[in-house]
């Protein structure tokens, strides 16, 4: 008989604890995986909770996302921080709350997320267990969808067509359809969902991609190319609507044959926000983390990566866009952080004496 996972266990023993006067939150950076994971917890918890809202921090713009909500019908609202008291718990997909201002200073009773945890806590062990808690991250998958695939399937809660199609198309964009990452369990995942999904809903939204708003803004990209190290290349928009913009113009020069990476730079609301994107030949997240770990928060996975800093970090007189490439070009990367260790009591150990195991750290 097979052994079931570990997490699966622990995921069931915190479903069973929901309470059914409980009202929940689950909070997001609106892309397609954190709108199909915030919908499939959503199924994981209905009808153990009172309720289960999904939030965003982020503006929807991008057209392919905003199909996906208006096609699959995704009850995501703004979060208003000011109404957060109305809410008993907070959940977190697809993110981690280093991850945007927006996250910081609340409490989470449950974190799903792929992504790489940030160099200062890697090798640290995850929080203590706790059947109230539920902290799940696991930077080997490509997409959060694939994890929330796998609990529905734990628990034989069979998705319907429109949360099929979300987790399926989730998993296609994190994963780039497999040409920037994703290993056999997403696979698995995308195969399993595939028998699921709506394909004529996924073919709308899909054919989304563009709008025709934002061809000037591939003509100033075009014009502001510059070659970078390592074959590399960087663009700068200067002042952009949303960082959506960038993202999607990232993405377009991923195709570009010959070129290994792309920074894509612009500045949104006195921000400045690079997006990375690579063909796997280098880490680009060690990359993005090195350049501009200093100014704001950088980082991501091997092959896409993203950093955010405050404009006033750039030096008065310098324009951003040239401050940008000039760290692009001399930035060394950083060492690897090493596991931490802290020299506490085990409770589990009877001699008295003082052992070091690895310190949890709460998200």
């Amino acid at each position: 008989m097979a052994v079931m996972p570990e997490y699966i266990t622990r995921l069931k023993l915190w479903r069973s604890g929901l309470n059914k006067d409980d009202r929940w939150c689950v909070l997001i950076n609106a892309d397609p995986d954190a709108m199909a994971s915030a919908l499939a917890l959503k199924r994981i918890m209905q009808q153990k909770v009172r309720s289960v809202d999904i939030a965003r921090v982020n503006e929807v713009t991008r057209p392919d996302n905003l199909a996906m909500i208006r096609y699959l019908n995704i009850p995501v609202k703004q979060w208003q921080p000011d109404k957060a008291q109305i809410y008993t718990h907070l959940a977190l997909v697809d993110s981690q709350p280093h991850h945007n201002k927006a996250f910081q200073g609340l409490n989470f009773d449950c974190i799903i997320d792929h992504h790489p945890l940030p160099p200062t806590l890697e090798g640290v062990a995850p929080p203590s267990p706790s059947p109230a808690v539920f902290y799940d991250v696991r930077p080997n998958i490509g997409a959060a969808s694939t994890m929330m695939t796998r609990y529905l399937q734990a628990m034989r809660l069979w998705p319907g067509p429109r949360l099929a199609t979300a987790l399926l198309y989730g998993i296609r964009t994190d994963t780039g359809t497999f040409e920037r990452s994703g290993g056999e369990d997403d696979f698995r995942a995308y195969q399993w969902l595939s028998r699921h999904a709506d394909t004529s809903l996924m073919r709308r939204i899909t054919r989304s991609e563009y709008l025709r708003g934002w061809l000037p803004l591939f003509a100033r990209a075009f014009r502001s190319l510059a070659d970078c190290r390592g074959g590399g290349a960087h663009v700068s928009l200067k002042e952009v609507d949303s960082a959506d913009l960038l993202v999607a113009i990232a993405d377009f020069f991923t195709k570009v044959h010959g070129l290994k990476w792309i920074a894509v730079s612009g500045v949104v609301d006195k921000t400045v926000v690079v997006i990375f994107r690579c063909d796997g030949s280098r880490d680009i997240g060690r990359l993005a983390d090195a350049c501009f770990h200093d100014v704001g928060e950088a980082g991501g996975h091997r092959n896409l990566a993203r950093a955010e800093f405050p404009l006033a970090a750039v030096p008065e007189g310098i324009k951003p866009g040239d401050f940008i490439r000039n760290r692009l070009e001399t930035r060394k990367l950083r060492p690897r952080a090493m596991p931490k260790v802290q020299t506490m009591k085990d409770p589990a150990d009877t001699s008295g004496e003082d052992v070091k195991i690895p310190c949890p750290v709460r998200p």
